[in-house]
């Protein structure tokens, strides 16, 4: 699980049908200051899915609702308390809810440039390396060219060998 945990906001899940933001808030208002309260609602029902997130000022306080509230019992059902995770939607390359979707769209393109990029280099690189090695066997034939072209010295017994090998390689 790579999910950053967030430390001062619950998940609180459980709630009864009756509970509302309000209530929601009323419950854990005595473990510190609360920056927000929020209890998702079901589309098709408008009602809350029995779950909701309260965001702390203060970690410790957090952790203080966290200890005393998970197991407890509020209009009639039991809690479970725990930190919250961060909501993913899916699609986006970061993931996170905070997110919009088409945030990374910018950073999509860019990646594509710069593969396309690395890969017109790429054929650069080999067109001039492949010239290069063209090149380097134009002199090579160049070479072996003139040396057949030089007049032999018969008193020279190296020479007279390279010339031998040479008949000898190219029959």
């Amino acid at each position: 699980m790579n999910q950053q945990v967030q430390k001062n906001t619950l998940y609180v899940g459980g709630l009864a049908e009756e509970v509302n933001e309000t209530i929601l808030h009323s419950a854990f208002i005595p473990f510190g200051d609360i920056k927000d309260v929020k209890t998702p609602l079901d589309q098709a029902t408008q009602k809350h899915r029995s779950f909701g997130f309260v965001t702390f000022l203060e970690r410790e306080d957090a952790a203080a609702a966290m200890d005393n509230m998970d197991g407890a019992e509020l209009y009639g059902r039991v809690l479970t308390v725990n930190y919250a995770l961060p909501e993913k939607i899916k699609g986006g390359e970061q993931g996170w809810a905070a997110q919009p979707i088409w945030a990374d769209a910018d950073t999509w393109f860019e990646r594509q440039q710069q593969e396309e990029e690395m890969i017109r280099i790429q054929k650069e690189n080999q067109a001039s390396m492949q010239a290069a090695e063209e090149l380097h066997r134009k002199k090579l034939a160049d070479e072996l060219e003139g040396e057949k072209d030089e007049p032999e010295s018969k008193d020279d017994p190296m020479a007279m060998a390279e010339a031998e090998s040479l008949n000898q390689n190219n029959s």
